[in-house]
């Protein structure tokens, strides 16, 4: 499928997915998320892909925000509706089957950090810049960005950082736990490829359920938390990969993972 604002590109088992709109940084409107919508629809029905890295096109910006121009003309109706819309999005790449590693360069504001947060993890460079800055515009956050960053930093931290609009640099992010790992500019979607790599050479069905687990049990007490992992633990077990990953270690070879 052709696509105006998105560059997808296959790398053997990893998909990568560009938001290509650097003439205004990335940024977030009605017509990047119906592709994107696009793309997970693909996902979804994909057993060949096995992780996906989404990042933003040049080194300037992952994605700057939302479309201003685009908010001028909303009414309540219709920030509503852009809201429930934007969070299905996102919560798509939450629930997706497979790790979604954001690499994120350059600013990563607004829209571009609950983007971001609906990712399983950040990899950002040196020269990143991250912050749900809505509180500028007399705007709040829209698609998500107000849960997830409580539960990414802490509900104290994500209150003066959502309340003062603050931009945090690369190292306070990492410093934060906002970011896992920090490059150098030009360098972070290799260094999210080289993890996206390592990841899908791994048994696709228990990576899978351990991202299940993560999601479901995150907001559950921890003994529903560890109902979960044991039933899932049974479940891993039906499968051919599990198999064959013990006897492989056993046979002293590689696995030869199929996801099922």
């Amino acid at each position: 499928m052709a696509y105006e604002n998105l560059i997808v590109i296959d790398r053997g088992p990893v998909r990568t997915i560009t938001i290509n709109r650097p003439d205004v940084l990335n940024a977030l409107n009605q017509n990047v998320l119906g592709e994107l919508e696009a793309v997970l629809d693909d996902l979804e029905k994909s057993d060949a892909t096995r992780a996906v890295i989404l990042t933003g096109a040049g080194e300037k910006s992952f994605v700057a925000g939302a479309d201003i121009s685009e908010l001028k003309k909303f009414s309540p109706k219709d920030a509503e509706g852009a809201s429930a819309r934007g969070q299905k999005v996102f919560q798509r790449f939450e629930n997706l089957h497979i790790p979604v590693i954001a690499a994120v360069n350059g600013f990563a504001l607004g829209g571009g950090l609950e983007l971001a947060l609906a990712c399983d993890f950040i990899y950002a460079s040196e020269n990143a810049k991250l912050g749900l800055v809505e509180a500028n515009l007399g705007l709040i956050p829209g698609y998500g960005g107000v849960g997830r960053l409580c539960r990414r930093v802490g509900v104290a931290l994500a209150k003066e950082l959502i309340f003062s609009a603050k931009i945090c640099k690369a190292e306070e992010a990492l410093r934060i736990g906002l970011v896992n790992k920090l490059v150098a500019p030009g360098e972070v979607v290799d260094a999210a490829m080289k993890t996206a790599t390592i990841i899908s050479e791994k048994g696709p069905y228990a990576v899978e359920l351990v991202k299940r687990l993560v999601t479901d049990g995150q907001d559950a007490d921890l003994r529903t938390a560890n109902r979960l992992e044991q039933h899932s633990f049974g479940l891993v077990f039906s499968s051919q990969d599990a198999q064959e990953g013990i006897t492989a270690f056993l046979e002293k070879r590689q696995a030869q993972f199929v996801g099922n």
